[in-house]
């Protein structure tokens, strides 16, 4: 066997053995009379034993609830039937978003860690010069309001609220208020188009959709009120809309909405509550709704998924207890800034970051207004302990003339964690965030999992050492295992699991309690059934195309499966092709996507890259040549893409999630419907022509 090649190590652990995750063990091995003292060990045991595990957890790091359960969840059952957890155990999202469970009585709730005078979140508007705070007490308050507003207006478990809303105290605010009644949540981002946010809400019906009168982005403001419009236009013959709600962006300038149709202020909605500031929390079954989701949608009509509240609470207790330690911090130390608009799962995630008695920071806008040192000096201000971000963050100032280093800018003596998603994270900017940009004490924590599991499948830890590339390993609780991609797959056809190292399609083989509870309007589950398991027999396939190191047990992400280039039978992942690009072309390029294209005229699949130049930079046939030379180097002759272009755009989605698979379709011949989700979605148009690429160019030899 050849010698497996080891990462560069970036990062250890301070303290392993003093941490949280190690202290559960230890209770573990004292209780089930096991031997646990790895992580891995660790790992290994809450899959093999996931009844024990999440049992453990809900022990160890508890949540509000109340009820008994005879079983944690029935492990015979297959996955696919998605199998209820914890069944007779009662919980509210609200609740335990707002209190602390009594250690003795989870049933009954303390305000431990949750002092009423404490900042429960920061508000701060692009450049973090606009900055509005709110109190646990005054967030308490103001959830009872409109809560108990909402209730008087009829509204009960079960029914949807939405929001059209910025990241901001307005919003968590209704978040709190619809599932404290056991409603169920929905938000979509002030920058989508209107078509977007009705290809949602029509399917989903909301009895109210909150939204806020006007938007920043970018260093401009934009006036809503012709959206709500829009939104009430296109909503009509839905008769369970009652109204929409303006939510005053300015809380003491509301804009005047008497020219909107069937719209009333955040003001006069709250009057049916008749000052009642009294919390009452309808706690419901640990498997049911609270929360819709929604899928891309950037090739059609978006999925709506629906989570349960139970299984999010308590994966949220393990991913900041076990896999950061968070709840070890000083209450008064520990606070979370994740940069995201509503319309992402990543808008979960900075709202669980009040579960686990964190100060949230919520910031609203673009991070590179006014400049791309201002969200930096909003880290440093606020003293962010866990920043959350993306790849593409890092990408523009590690390109900027001169390049924004973050340790040479303000003090970061506080940040703890860096958490990175939205999109594959190259080896190039692992070693720029260590080798250059922050603090050796930082640890980077590149994590994926998303929308699907509002979860996550991957992530780092606080017992093993960050390494050049890729993620840390599986979550606890989480199988997963890389499957052969060149099997057909389909209803009842088995998978084949591959040695660690060999590249596969990621799948996940043991059911886990934030799998989704449905999808909406999709009667007898047929949308939910082919998005996860129609693949392979009774296992979750995610659309990821990953491997397994065989010694750190790393896992590289090399992009979405369905994205995945396989010229001549050579399958590899697009993200090697950005690692090169982003490791050797950073001054020249600033963005670019690779697909596959296989018209059905074609016997085999040719790879097309398109490159966006920086300003100022010409694209010619020189940085052609130096760009194949550089992927035969690094990634092998195989994987040189036959054609390479210049584009004006790249697709993304509102999220700057870079999307390949509108373009992989076009240039195969097929012409699609982008959804609303995308940002930018008439650069499509451009691709088009390339599915007669041999009209445009004369197909070069390869390299």
């Amino acid at each position: 066997m050849a010698e497996v090649a080891m990462p560069r190590k970036l990062w250890d652990p301070p303290n392993p053995t003093g941490t949280l995750a190690y202290k559960f063990m230890q209770q573990v091995n004292k209780k089930r009379g096991t031997n646990l003292q790895t992580w891995n060990e660790l790992q290994a045991w809450s899959t093999d034993k996931r009844s024990q595990f999440w049992e453990e957890l809900l022990q160890q790091h508890p949540i509000i609830y109340e009820g008994s359960y005879s079983q944690v969840v029935d492990e015979n059952a297959r996955m696919d039937s998605n199998p209820p957890w914890f069944k007779g155990v009662k919980v509210n999202f609200a609740e335990n978003s707002l209190f602390w469970p009594d250690e003795k009585d989870p049933s009954k709730v303390t305000t431990y860690r949750k002092e009423d005078h404490r900042i429960a979140c920061t508000e701060a508007r692009e450049g973090g010069t606009e900055i509005r705070q709110c109190t646990w007490k005054e967030l308490r308050e103001r959830t009872a309001l409109l809560s108990n507003a909402m209730r008087a207006r009829g509204v009960k478990k079960g029914d949807r609220v939405a929001v059209v809303a910025s990241n901001s105290i307005d919003t968590l605010v209704v978040f709190y208020a619809i599932t404290a009644l056991g409603g169920i949540f929905s938000s979509s981002s002030t920058d989508m188009g209107t078509k977007g946010i009705l290809d949602r809400l029509r399917q989903i019906k909301p009895r109210y959709v909150f939204i806020d009168d006007w938007a920043l982005y970018n260093g401009k403001t934009i006036d809503l009120r012709p959206k709500m419009n829009e939104i009430v236009d296109g909503m009509k013959g839905g008769q369970e809309l009652s109204c929409i709600v303006s939510m005053p962006r300015t809380p003491s300038k509301p804009l005047d909405i008497s020219g909107v149709k069937r719209c009333e202020t955040l003001g006069n909605f709250l009057e049916a509550a008749k000052g009642d500031k009294t919390n009452r929390f309808e706690r419901i079954p640990f498997s049911d709704p609270f929360l819709i989701v929604y899928s891309s949608g950037t090739t059609g009509m978006p999925k709506c998924i629906v989570h349960n509240v139970g299984g999010v609470l308590l994966n949220s207790r393990k991913e900041s207890s076990l896999h950061r330690d968070t709840t070890a911090y000083s209450p008064d130390d520990l606070c979370t800034l994740q940069f995201t608009t509503t319309g992402w799962i990543m808008y979960l995630n900075s709202c669980l970051a009040l579960v686990s008695g964190a100060r949230a920071v919520l910031y609203d806008g673009s991070p590179f207004q006014p400049d791309l040192t201002s969200f930096l000096k909003l880290v440093q201000d606020q003293k962010v302990t866990d920043l959350g971000i993306s790849p593409r963050w890092m990408q523009t100032l590690a390109t900027a003339k001169p390049p924004v280093l973050p340790r040479e800018v303000v003090d970061l003596s506080k940040l703890r964690r860096v958490i990175s998603t939205g999109m594959v994270l190259s080896e190039a900017q692992f070693e720029w965030f260590y080798d250059q940009a922050f603090p050796a004490h930082v640890q980077l924590d590149n994590i994926s999992g998303g929308t699907d599991l509002a979860a996550c499948f991957t992530s780092a830890n606080m017992m093993q050492p960050v390494y050049t590339g890729g993620c840390v390993g599986p979550c606890l609780g989480m199988k997963l295992e890389a499957y052969d991609q060149t099997i057909e797959g389909g209803r009842g056809v088995k998978g084949k699991p591959l040695p660690p190292g060999e590249p596969g399609e990621m799948v996940c083989t043991r059911g886990f309690p934030t799998q989704p509870v449905m999808f909406w309007d999709d009667p007898g589950n047929e949308k939910y059934f082919k998005s996860y398991y129609e693949r392979f027999d009774n296992v979750w396939t995610h659309g990821d195309f990953i491997s397994i190191h065989p010694v750190t047990g790393g896992i590289t992400l090399h992009g979405r499966a369905d994205g995945v280039l396989n010229p001549s039978g050579v399958r590899f992942g697009s993200a090697e092709i950005y690692n090169v690009i982003d490791l050797h072309f950073g001054e020249e390029v600033q963005d670019s996507i690779c697909v596959g294209q296989r018209r059905p005229q074609d016997m085999d699949e040719s790879v097309m890259l398109f490159l966006l130049m920086k300003p100022g930079r010409k694209f010619e046939g020189g940085l052609v040549r130096r760009i194949k030379e550089a992927i035969a180097r690094d990634c092998g002759r195989r994987c040189v893409p036959k054609y390479v272009f210049e584009t004006p755009e790249i697709p993304t989605t509102i999220n700057l999630k870079k999307v390949e698979l509108p373009v992989k379709q076009i240039v195969s011949g097929k012409t699609i419907k982008p959804s609303d989700t995308l940002a930018n979605k008439e650069c499509l148009n451009f691709y088009y022509q390339f599915a007669e690429v041999e009209k445009l160019v004369e197909p070069k030899s390869k390299l």
